[in-house]
């Protein structure tokens, strides 16, 4: 039997179910105007996303069952094309949860003129087959020693619940924070480019420096810098220092001069210093590409700490690959540089030995003024997916992966694109979004 009543932050995530009963995608928010006067806002629909990331609209008139971990469609179509919000619309998950409002029920006297925060939406059918939301759960600001209460009341005892009051600055954003948990930085970038502006912002300045460097470094360049020009310039040169070196200076380098020097001020010289180095090279260069961290050993260095280094789970699995053996010092730009052990040859190792005994001095090194076209045809020839970069003195400079290879060979908009499906489906057929002009 159909469910007539559900609360929305239980939708999230769901697996959507075509008529056939093959998954479509996955509920990422719901649609809701907001109506004159009192009566209760009206859901138009869902967000779900497909698997090609492309996020669509469903009306709810195409919802048959919402039933524990999935929802159900009719044999009605749905359009494929893309989700725009439209002027009166607002997202219930991205939008209304976590907004400030006031509540008005005699059942409730300590909520009475107090601020109180949306935490959920009810909503349920009516007997038309309309979704409407009906119930609101709020909560309260936390007291010392105390669990923050969760209250249910009507739609009708809340008010400020308006699209004005969602376009308010300073909106929480703990529920929005809760669904990025356990996401790859990658998918929370593309989740943070579907949010308007406003949220947009308020998401990048709740995240730590860590896991906001880690986002920045997934989005396109233009939305990179937009981001980064609404953070305060502290703020803007702390999340650079925690980006990897490469990743900074490719942001750094779509800055005017003038802002990129001062942003490099501010950051800690040990920090700092690595992306000036990067920014002297053409970034379609070995030397513009390359990362200034690889994992950098000394010949002394026994086989199980190589393995130990390389287990790091911040490193990238491309410059887990392979180690490089340098002569102290073991900070780029190195001493001279002694050859390369790949990460298989460690494996086959007993754990004792020494990395200078084992050293590959055949494998040919790049040289920082080598253009993307060589660096290219030098990944391929050799099938490596990390290649070493050293200047004419032969000093270890740094290292080239091919993931960043791969980024400046691809079209400047790529990770705008949406990712093409595995395989090859029957479109679903296509009609009006359901929803009024």
């Amino acid at each position: 039997m159909a469910t007539t009543r559900v609360y929305v932050a239980r939708l999230a995530g769901l697996t959507v179910l075509g008529p056939d009963g093959e998954s479509i995608g996955r509920v990422r928010d719901v649609v809701v105007a907001v109506r004159f006067g009192r009566q209760p806002p009206r859901v138009h629909g869902l967000v779900v996303e497909l698997p090609t990331r492309r996020r669509i609209f469903v009306p709810m008139l195409r919802v048959t069952a919402i039933e524990p971990g999935v929802v159900t469609l009719n044999t009605g179509t749905v359009s494929l094309r893309r989700f725009a919000q439209r002027a009166g619309e607002l997202l219930a998950l991205a939008q209304i949860v976590d907004t400030r409002v006031h509540v008005h029920d005699p059942d409730l006297p300590d909520l009475e003129d107090v601020d109180v925060f949306v935490a959920d939406l009810g909503i349920e059918q009516t007997r038309t087959r309309d979704w409407v939301v009906g119930r609101v759960a709020v909560r309260g600001h936390r007291r010392i020693g105390r669990r923050r209460t969760v209250h249910v009341v009507d739609w009708s005892s809340v008010s400020g619940l308006t699209p004005a009051a969602v376009g308010r600055p300073g909106q929480d954003v703990t529920a929005l924070l809760a669904q990025f948990e356990g996401l790859r930085a990658a998918d929370v970038a593309n989740r943070l480019r579907e949010l308007p502006e406003k949220r947009r912002v308020e998401v990048a300045i709740a995240l730590d420096d860590e896991r906001l460097a880690d986002v920045v470094q997934e989005l396109p360049d233009d939305d990179q810098v937009d981001l980064l020009g609404h953070l305060e310039v502290r703020r803007a040169a702390d999340v650079l220092e925690a980006m990897d070196p490469d990743d900074a200076a490719d942001l750094l380098g779509e800055l005017p001069e003038s802002e990129a020097e001062s942003l490099l001020a501010l950051m800690d010289p040990e920090e700092s210093e690595p992306v000036r180095r990067l920014l002297a090279h053409s970034p379609d260069t070995a030397g513009g590409l390359m990362t200034t961290k690889p994992v950098v050993l000394s010949p002394s260095t026994t086989v199980a700490e190589a393995l130990a280094r390389v287990r790091d789970p911040d490193l990238t699995p491309a410059l887990a690959s392979m180690v490089f053996v340098v002569r102290p010092p073991t900070a780029t730009p190195t001493g001279s540089y002694l050859g390369c052990v790949h990460i298989q040859h460690l494996l086959r190792e007993p754990p004792a030995h020494l990395v200078g005994g084992m050293v590959d001095t055949d494998l040919a090194a790049l040289t920082p003024e080598l253009p993307l076209s060589a660096v290219t045809r030098y990944f391929a020839t050799y099938n490596l997916v990390c290649g070493p970069v050293i200047d004419d003195e032969n000093h270890l400079l740094g290292a080239v992966t091919v993931d960043d290879v791969l980024d400046h060979l691809l079209p400047e908009d790529w990770r705008e694109e949406e990712t093409p499906p595995l395989e090859q489906t029957e479109p679903t057929p296509i009609d009006t979004d359901g929803r009024s002009a």
